[in-house]
């Protein structure tokens, strides 16, 4: 059986407990083969390297965007580096063979962005372009560093382990990130070697331009339908579970065990990514099944994702959510009854690359509930020099998912929990194919909706 398991940065930042629990644990010596391992950078090397993806905070690569001396920044983060592999010393890790290897790959970095820079300052070319090659370059860094790092730890423990470098920084071929793949995992024996694949794939069309910080499980993703896997595996520091620990409580979640692609894909819808829906979609074409397990319960078996999955019996499976979205209303006395006014508004959408997560209507209104960030700001402009009255509200929206709700009295007990907890529902939706309801509430409320919910609906 041949799987291809992911590892998160979390996780690898701790990559003792991962050697222990997932690569080692109990298997004997020809069972530790027949995997392949896609890691990410250790935590927060690519906020180092790019931009603290939460609060914004710049990287090396906004020091390259504003002419700083970049140079500087990543001699900088080769020390945070050279610190992060100090703690693997214990465990492996030949720390002058390391060094070597990641200072010589920043000094690579450097070089090419010294290139890039120069052609950017020529006027000659496309700023964009040349801009997100110099972001592909530096994600690239984290996801070499912790590869290399873990194979070297895997063959000073006595695992054969082969580096699978996806980066390209030691090649000029004009390869298709598909056929990068294919290319590197040619004529590879799994059954002899533990492969450590790079997160990170350079390709023509630039990893990063469709799928940005997404990158490492469309790697994943595309390993696996390119080895034809049996099974593909995300190890996270947590449990797929019933809603989020941090706000109901460790001991008030279950792991959700079992569920399918259309419930994953509604949890990428707010954010609640499983896995990045254009990583899960190959997967699902190829009848590749996905298991989100714990990196620190290895004995669980996790939550197994599938393609026709649908529970026997009647039951929510998972409480989710956000707090960062933005409900727009869009009033208009003349909307009732005109075919395509909507049309319009999808037209003013669509140009500003807003996508809606929730969309309720009546005979002269529309509300839709986008992110509320910068693409949102300058959508609502828009709309208002274009319809009636245009109205906003930062608000929340909490989901009650599961393959199985089609059923009397799950909207009842879920309003019936939000009442009782003095929750107004602003907003609602809910599809034919009955895989999600999603509530509009007030901001302010949301962590107590959340807990409400799985309390009334999960527990039960």
């Amino acid at each position: 059986m041949l799987t291809v398991e992911k590892i998160g940065g979390t996780s690898m930042s701790q990559f003792k407990d991962v050697l222990n629990n997932v690569i080692i644990g109990k298997r004997s010596h020809t069972e530790l083969y027949n995997r392949i391992f896609v890691v990410s950078a250790y935590n927060n090397v690519t906020n180092w390297l790019l931009e603290h993806k939460k609060t914004g905070e710049p990287g090396v690569y906004v020091n390259f965007l504003e002419n700083a001396d970049y140079s500087i920044s990543l001699d900088s983060l080769c020390q945070r580096l050279l610190q992060i592999n100090e703690g693997f010393r214990d465990i492996g890790l030949d720390l002058s063979e390391a060094k070597e290897f990641i200072t010589y790959r920043i000094e690579q970095a450097k070089t090419m962005l010294y290139s890039l820079s120069k052609v950017l300052a020529s006027g000659y070319v496309n700023t964009e372009d040349i801009c997100l090659a110099a972001r592909e370059i530096l994600a690239s860094i984290g996801e070499a560093h912790s590869a290399w790092n873990s194979v070297n730890i895997l063959n000073n423990n006595g695992i054969t382990a082969q580096f699978i470098d996806l980066c390209g920084f030691n090649d000029s071929f004009p390869l298709t990130i598909d056929e990068r793949i294919h290319k590197a995992f040619k004529n590879i024996d799994f059954s002899k070697k533990l492969c450590i694949a790079t997160g990170y794939t350079k390709g023509t069309e630039g990893i990063m331009r469709a799928f940005d910080r997404g990158y490492t499980e469309v790697t994943f993703s595309k390993i696996a339908v390119e080895v034809k896997a049996n099974e593909a595996i995300i190890h996270k520091e947590y449990h797929l579970s019933s809603a989020d620990p941090n706000i109901v409580g460790v001991n008030k979640v279950v792991p959700v065990g079992q569920t399918n692609f259309i419930v994953a894909d509604q949890l990428a819808d707010i954010g609640m990514e499983a896995i990045h829906p254009k990583a899960s979609k190959p997967l699902e074409l190829a009848d590749i099944n996905i298991r989100i397990k714990n990196t620190f319960e290895p004995e669980h078996p996790g939550t197994l994702i599938s393609k026709n999955y649908v529970s026997q019996t009647p039951k929510i499976e998972i409480v989710s959510g956000t707090n960062k979205v933005l409900a727009i209303e869009i009033h208009d006395p003349m909307m009732v009854g005109e075919v395509g006014f909507d049309l319009r508004i999808m037209q003013i959408f669509a140009k500003f690359g807003v996508s809606y997560i929730l969309k309720s209507t009546n005979a002269n209104s529309i509300t839709m509930v986008v992110w509320d960030n910068y693409k949102s700001r300058e959508l609502i402009s828009d709309l208002e020099s274009n319809f009636y009255q245009i109205t906003t509200e930062r608000v929340a929206i909490v989901c009650v998912m599961g393959t199985n709700i089609a059923f009397p009295g799950f909207l009842y007990k879920a309003s019936k929990a939000l009442y009782e907890n003095g929750i107004n529902v602003e907003s609602f939706g809910q599809s034919l194919r009955q895989v999600n309801m999603q509530f509009v509430i007030r901001r302010e409320h949301y962590e107590k909706a959340v807990i409400a919910l799985n309390d009334a609906l999960c527990l039960q």
